[in-house]
């Protein structure tokens, strides 16, 4: 497998990483162009891979193209991309809000789809992936294997459903740096010593989610366990639900799928 990463941002650059420490591409399959040179020195002296100024010359290189500009920077770049695909080439986008048929064209082009989140930084991602128009299964478990070098990954049936993991976990890591920004603040006016405070707010978040993770319990189930009547806990979630929190974070995340459909869509 020979992959072209279109853009040389921290994504792919994620991405990158994994897939060169797992083994999966071998990074003198790997080619990356940018605008930038010192950010295309930065991968050929942290991964080893290839660089190049010019897109279609590493495009027509490739059988995996990687999208991962930026998406206003897409019209500009994608006509001399597309001049150059061969006919079997894959292209995997990770560009938000740039739907398959957009990239398509109404051409045979094959695409899938990715939207991945930032902890991918850390190899702790989550993705979702769909297949466009002309994509094959065999397309999009190359999608999957690259992604899963960086996280957990998710087929989802129809394209349109990515607007909702937009909105689930593509922004989700912000809901919990909101809620830690908060617990810290609390914590804050508590008296609480800060370093103590961020010690202590960081293993709860983590230790929460690896409970719920490993227990295969639900949330509502697991908060409920630890939510004694009469207790400290219960009063924090009766202000919690007097203050009208859940049907807030709901609004949140459908009002976060409304503006994924209307970058994609206009």
């Amino acid at each position: 497998m020979k992959i072209a990463f279109i853009g040389a941002g921290n994504m792919a650059e994620a991405i990158v990483a994994g897939i060169v420490d797992k083994e999966i591409v071998a990074a003198g399959n790997i080619c990356v162009t940018d605008i930038s040179e010192n950010r295309l020195q930065h991968f050929a002296e942290k991964y080893a891979t290839e660089t190049s100024l010019d897109n279609p010359a590493a495009v027509k290189q490739a059988n995996v193209v990687v999208l991962s500009v930026k998406p206003q920077v897409f019209p500009s770049v994608w006509p001399e991309i597309e001049e150059a695909l061969n006919p079997e080439t894959l292209v995997i986008s990770i560009m938000a809000g740039v739907p398959s048929a957009r990239i398509e064209g109404g051409k045979p082009i094959r695409v899938v789809r990715v939207m991945p989140n930032t902890p991918a930084l850390i190899g702790e991602g989550a993705a979702g992936i769909a297949a466009g128009k002309f994509a094959t299964e065999a397309d999009l478990h190359v999608a999957e294997k690259l992604m899963a070098a960086v996280g957990a990954t998710v087929v989802v049936v129809e394209e349109e459903e990515l607007h909702a993991v937009t909105a689930l976990s593509g922004s989700g890591p912000a809901y919990v740096f909101h809620l830690l920004e908060s617990m810290l603040e609390a914590a804050d006016r508590m008296g609480m010593e800060k370093g103590i405070a961020r010690k202590l707010a960081l293993a709860t978040v983590i230790g929460a989610a690896k409970l719920m993770q490993e227990t295969g319990e639900e949330a509502g189930a697991l908060r409920k366990k630890v939510t004694s009547k009469g207790g400290t806990t219960a009063a924090a979630i009766q202000t919690l639900e007097e203050r009208g929190v859940k049907e807030s974070t709901v609004a949140a995340l459908l009002a976060a799928q409304a503006r994924s459909k209307e970058l994609a869509y206009g």
